[in-house]
């Protein structure tokens, strides 16, 4: 079945809410979708007349298994395309959102097989989230928040939360990106400021509120065996 931009729009943000709650209210998905939630109503009624989602008024609504293999496919589309634009034609992760939003709704499966193909299957998207393969899985990382990684250890920026573009310039300011090694020196109870080092000789202090949205891996294991042969 063919949806519009606009159904599939709604589709997207619903699975997207729907990832920190169970059912997603009509006010919230209002203020995601920055319109009316009159609007917000008669659009959920398109979709439940199309078995996309269990939606009662007053008691909000959620998307069945249906809806949300609809939702997968939008999100795989749009992932697939930021990491074309990322690392085919260079674009900035800053950049790559707001064009992805529109080239996800071009909703040829063998176009999207044959992208998926041509990029050799990646795993994630240039900001670190996970693209959805075609049966709408996901490889799932093991990942912790900079806030939450131990002193001196290194770890691999893998991931970002808040891909405002505010957020996306501060670290492209600070030359930090997917891959990109990162150790916190210190943590300041002042502020709950860090300390981090991202090469020879480079150190700057980054605020709680950045460091949380920013996910980092790392094999804790193996570091604490190289900090106990230092230490032998």
């Amino acid at each position: 079945m063919n949806y519009s931009v606009s159904e599939e729009d709604y589709i997207k943000a619903i699975y997207h809410l729907q990832r920190d709650q169970q059912t997603v209210s009509t006010n919230a998905l209002a203020a995601e979708l920055k319109t009316r939630p009159a609007s917000v109503t008669d659009m959920l009624k398109k979709l439940k007349t199309k078995k996309l989602l269990h939606y009662r008024p007053y008691q909000g609504f959620k998307l069945n298994p249906e809806g949300r293999k609809v939702a997968l496919g939008i999100v795989r589309r749009h992932r697939l395309w930021e990491y074309f634009l990322a690392e085919k034609l260079k674009f900035g992760w800053n950049e790559v959102h707001d064009v992805a939003e529109e080239l996800e709704h071009v909703g040829s499966r063998k176009l999207i097989d044959r992208l998926d193909e041509y990029l050799g299957f990646p795993r994630f998207d240039p900001h670190g989230d996970p693209i959805p393969d075609n049966a709408g899985k996901m490889h799932v990382k093991n990942q912790v928040k900079l806030t939450e990684l131990p002193l001196n250890i290194t770890a691999r920026v893998s991931g970002v939360a808040d891909q405002s573009a505010d957020m996306l310039e501060l670290l492209k300011h600070r030359h930090i990106a997917i891959g990109t090694n990162i150790e916190v020196i210190k943590k300041f109870d002042f502020d709950q400021s860090l300390e981090i080092k991202t090469g020879p000789g480079i150190f700057f202090s980054i605020s709680k509120q950045a460091a949380q949205n920013i996910f980092v891996h790392y094999e804790l294991e193996k570091e604490f065996r190289c900090i106990a042969k230092r230490s032998a």
